[in-house]
């Protein structure tokens, strides 16, 4: 299985951003809770923690963003399209059944990487920080290894 390759740890912590204190989601203001580099499992308000835990969180939840992708994708990828597609699954966990994912498997990778664009919303608002999250995601799965 391939693993996620340093642009594509760089582009979860670029964007996630490494927060050692709970915070609400930024499109609900609630629910997810989210700490380290946006590990949302079994956070609580109040929760801190230090940067290894931060780290430790980072390596867990990657590797299960790395799992999903291989089991739902069923072609070969280069390392940067599936490093582009784990960041995705890490950020929405919405991989499974989108259309981004349809267009990977049929190899339609210039209307695959136009699907990015479409997920920049929370909670029916466009937010900035997943407008420029999706084009760095896009622009990575567009690049040769």
């Amino acid at each position: 299985m391939l693993k996620t390759n340093a642009r594509g740890l760089s582009l979860i912590k670029e964007y996630e951003g490494l927060r050692l204190r709970a915070y609400p989601d930024p499109g609900s203001g609630g629910d997810p809770w989210t700490i380290g580099y946006g590990h949302t499992s079994n956070v609580h308000p109040g929760q801190v923690c230090t940067d290894a835990q931060a780290e430790a969180f980072l390596v867990a939840d990657v590797a299960g963003s790395e799992r999903s992708v291989a089991r739902l994708v069923a072609i070969d990828l280069t390392s940067n399209q599936f490093s582009a597609l784990v960041s995705f699954e890490y950020n929405t966990g919405s991989l499974e059944g989108s259309t981004l994912l349809r267009c990977v498997n049929q190899r339609a990778f210039a209307v695959a990487v136009a699907q990015f664009a479409r997920w920049v919303y929370a909670d029916g608002q466009i937010l900035p920080g997943l407008v420029t999250r999706r084009a760095a995601e896009a622009h990575l799965f567009a690049t040769p290894d």
